[in-house]
C-alpha cells in the first residue's frame, strides 16, 4: 500500500431537503453578513430563494453577487473579491455549478481583511495561505465535485486557465441537496455526469498519488454514477437518482482532490479555452481516446473498474479493459452530446494548437498513467475530429 495523506471538507451534509440544515450551520456562529455567490440563471429561476428564506429566518444580513460566468475570467474574480471587501462580508456561500463554487473559494480567501496575498500570487500548488473567511458550498449540478476539492480554476487569458490548489480552499461545510438539480436540461445533466465519471476514473489511475482511500472513493463514485446517469437522463424528475448522482459526484471530487486527474482534463482544457465548450462536454470529447491511449499502462485498473460496474463480466485483463472502454463509449453515445470536433464547427487546422496548449498542463499531465507527448495529443484530437 502506498503511503498517503487524505484531506477533505470536515462537514458534509447530504440528503433531499438538507438545505434546511443551513439554518443550524449559520446559527452556530455569530456571522454579521453573508455573501451568496451564484449566477444569473439561479436568480432568474429563483432557485436561491430557500437560502434567502433561511437568512431571513435567522436574521442574518445578506447580499448577492450573481455576475459569475462559466469558466470565470480573472476580472470577474477580482470584481467579486472587491465587492465582498466593500460589503464587509464574514461568511461566503457558493451556490451553483463549479464556476460559482470556484469563485466563492477565492473570495473567501482574498476578501479576508487580514489577507495579504493577491490573485496572481496564489496560482499553482500550495501558494494560497490562510487566513480566509468562513465558506459553505452548495452544488446545483452533479459533476465538478468542487464542493469538496481544494481547487479553483480561473481563466487567465483568451484561451488559458490556471488553477489555485491549496488545502486552505477546502470549504467548512458542503451541503448536497438534489432538490436544486431537478430541472437541469438533459445536456447539462449528461455533461456534468460524464465529468464526474472522468474524475473517478482518473483518480483511480492517478500516477503519483493513487492510494487506497482515494481508490475506495473513486470506485463507489463510479458505481453510483454508472447506475444512475441513464435514469436521470430518462427521467429528470427522479430525485432519488439525482441525489445518488450528487453524492457520486462528491465522492469523485474527494477522490481526485487527493489522487489528481490526468490527460483527459489536460486535453479538455484547451478545447474549453479556445471554443468555450462546457468542461464536462470537453471531457466527454476526449475521454475514450485517452482511455485507449492509456490502456497499455492502465489496463489492469480499467479491468478492475469493469468488474466493479458489471460483476458478471469475465475474461482476461485485455478483454476486460476493452469492455470498459466500450462501456464508457456507450455512456457517451447515450448522452446526446456532440462527440466530434468537426460537428462543433472546429477547424481541423486548429488541432496542432490544441496539442501545443495541452502540453502546458504539466500539473495534470504528470498524473497520467502513461507519458503523453505533443504528437500523442495531436493524434487524439485527430481521432475525435470526424
Amino acid at each position: 500500500m502506498n503511503p498517503f495523506q487524505f484531506q477533505t471538507v470536515p462537514n458534509i451534509i447530504a440528503g433531499l431537503g438538507s438545505i434546511q440544515e443551513l439554518k443550524n450551520v449559520l446559527s452556530e456562529k455569530k456571522y454579521s453578513k453573508a455573501l451568496l455567490v451564484t449566477d444569473a440563471g439561479m436568480i432568474q429561476h429563483e432557485l436561491h430563494q430557500p437560502i434567502l428564506d433561511i437568512f431571513q429566518q435567522i436574521g442574518l444580513q445578506s447580499i448577492i453577487y450573481s455576475d459569475i460566468q462559466a469558466d470565470p475570467p480573472e476580472h470577474i474574480v477580482l470584481e467579486a473579491v472587491d465587492f465582498a471587501k466593500q460589503e464587509k462580508i464574514d461568511v461566503i456561500i457558493g451556490f451553483g455549478g463549479g464556476s460559482s463554487m470556484d469563485v466563492a473559494k477565492i473570495i473567501a480567501l482574498l476578501a479576508h481583511p487580514e489577507q495579504q496575498q493577491n490573485l496572481s500570487e496564489i496560482y499553482g500548488v500550495n501558494q494560497a495561505k490562510a487566513p480566509r473567511l468562513a465558506l459553505i458550498l452548495i452544488p446545483t449540478t452533479s459533476g465538478t465535485g468542487s464542493e469538496v476539492t481544494p481547487i479553483s480554476i480561473v481563466t487567465t487569458g483568451a484561451t488559458t486557465k490556471m488553477g489555485v490548489v491549496s488545502p486552505i480552499l477546502y470549504a467548512d461545510v458542503a451541503i448536497l441537496d438534489a432538490t436544486f438539480t431537478q430541472g437541469l436540461p438533459a445536456h447539462i445533466t449528461a455533461a456534468t455526469g460524464i465529468d464526474a465519471m472522468v474524475h473517478a476514473i482518473e483518480a483511480y489511475t492517478s500516477n503519483l498519488k493513487k492510494n487506497f482511500y482515494a481508490d475506495m472513493l473513486a470506485k463507489n463514485a463510479l458505481k453510483l454514477l454508472n447506475n444512475n446517469l441513464s435514469k436521470v437522463l430518462k427521467n429528470g424528475s427522479d430525485l432519488e437518482a439525482r441525489q445518488n448522482m450528487l453524492v457520486g459526484s462528491m465522492l469523485a471530487g474527494q477522490a481526485f482532490a487527493n489522487a489528481p486527474v490526468g490527460a483527459v482534463h489536460a486535453l479538455a482544457y484547451p478545447l474549453g479555452g479556445h471554443f468555450h465548450l462546457s468542461h464536462g462536454h470537453t471531457n466527454a470529447l476526449v475521454l475514450v481516446e485517452v482511455l485507449k491511449f492509456n490502456a497499455p499502462q492502465a489496463k489492469r485498473y480499467y479491468a478492475e473498474l469493469m468488474q466493479l460496474l458489471d460483476p458478471r463480466s469475465t475474461g482476461c485483463t485485455d478483454g476486460l479493459c476493452d469492455l470498459f472502454i466500450d462501456h464508457m463509449q456507450n455512456h457517451l453515445d447515450q448522452s446526446g452530446l456532440t462527440l466530434k470536433l468537426k460537428d462543433l464547427d472546429i477547424a481541423e487546422s486548429k488541432l496542432p494548437q490544441l496539442a501545443r496548449d495541452a502540453m502546458l498542463q504539466t500539473r495534470l499531465l504528470q498524473n497520467n498513467p502513461r507519458e503523453i507527448t505533443e504528437k500523442d495529443a495531436l493524434q487524439i484530437y485527430q481521432a475525435i475530429y470526424s
